[in-house]
């Protein structure tokens, strides 16, 4: 969404720079971590905090080399809590927006690489308060994920809610009629997402005698696991791993049913993404999917961890094309009107401009 931002600020007359951090950067950095609302000794030792920290100190090198001395800026927006704070740190007198599109704690939980209440987990979650201390204004992209920060904020209530919007000219849907359903997701391909999940519905649809093509577009560490699964479930030859795809929306307009039954999400781009190519959609009751889908009226929502509960889902939209007509054609127009990029410009200018008064 970020280069599409820059793009529409630069064409008004508001030029807008914009700076990543390579992930390639490591070892680099040398300076001491210090945090002002923690006491981040507390921490060290962990090797994965450590990791963290090194991080930190790589991005300021980086920073510092490719930005040089005597820039200046009316205003950084970050849209990375190490960003943020490694450019509050360099430009301590310019003002900072930041942009908290997803719990990072909450995902590497469910993905099993740290534990709940633990080190790492206190050390990320501690992250929020220093964020708040550095940032003239924090905006997140969810009532739902605003609320998860409640606990680890002075003043959440400050937290502006701007959800993420899209360039409805990249979305072209296609007007098709395909003799199978073709469903198909779109995600990291990580426990997160809850793809072991969608594999038992659909081995449970399967049985009830409904022919479909699953498309799994994504690639992650669990992609060998998801194919095992898929073969003990005698699905194998009724789905397709296709891996990364830099621009699934040119694919997906060819589909029918979009579906993720993710555990968690702050947002979830993707079914609005799905939403603007005409797409029934189908997902977990979690995080701002909750708050894309109005359940049976643009698509519908299950319990997480559910799998007859999705299989059930996934069995109306495909046994009843007009009824996934009209669930489709609800989520288009919500898309178009909630989430367009036109939108997110337009609420941006009046966060810059009021940060800068």
């Amino acid at each position: 969404m970020i280069p599409y931002i820059q793009e529409r600020f630069n064409k008004i007359g508001w030029p807008m720079e914009l700076f990543s951090l390579p992930k390639r950067v490591r070892g680099k950095g040398q300076e001491d971590m210090a945090f002002h609302t923690f006491d981040v000794q507390e921490f060290e030792g962990n090797a994965v905090i450590d990791k963290y920290l090194q991080t930190f100190r790589d991005y300021i090198w980086w920073t510092k080399l490719r930005m040089g001395t005597g820039k200046s800026y009316d205003l950084i927006h970050a849209h990375h809590p190490i960003p943020a704070l490694v450019m509050k740190r360099l430009f301590p007198d310019t003002p900072l927006v930041m942009t908290i599109h997803s719990s990072y704690e909450r995902e590497l939980i469910l993905n099993a690489k740290i534990s709940e209440g633990g080190q790492e987990h206190r050390f990320l979650t501690s992250l929020y308060r220093e964020m708040e201390e550095a940032c003239d204004r924090i905006l997140t992209v969810s009532e739902s994920f605003r609320h998860y920060l409640t606990p680890y904020m002075e003043q959440p209530q400050a937290v502006t809610v701007i959800p993420n919007g899209f360039d409805e000219k990249r979305f072209k849907p296609i007007s098709h009629e395909n003799e199978v359903i073709q469903l198909i997701t779109v995600c990291r391909l990580v426990p997160a997402k809850g793809l072991d999940v969608l594999l038992h519905a659909c081995a449970e649809l399967k049985r009830r005698g409904h022919a479909f093509v699953l498309h799994i577009i994504g690639d992650g560490p669990i992609r060998t696991e998801l194919e095992q699964l898929a073969v003990s479930l005698d699905l194998y030859d009724d789905i397709i791993f296709y891996g990364y795809m830099l621009h699934p929306e040119e694919f997906m307009p060819f589909f029918d049913i979009f579906v993720l039954p993710s555990r968690a999400e702050a947002f979830g781009s993707v079914f609005a993404e799905a939403a603007l190519c005409w797409l029934a959609l189908v997902g977990t009751d979690v995080g701002g999917i909750s708050e894309q889908i109005d359940n049976g009226v643009n698509g519908l929502l299950v319990p997480p961890e559910n799998p007859a509960a999705l299989c059930d889902a996934l069995e109306t939209v495909v046994t009843d094309p007009t009824y996934r007509y009209n669930l489709a054609r609800a989520a288009w127009n919500k898309a178009k009107k909630v989430y367009s990029l036109s939108r997110v410009i337009s609420q941006l200018k009046q966060v810059y401009t009021e940060v800068k008064a």
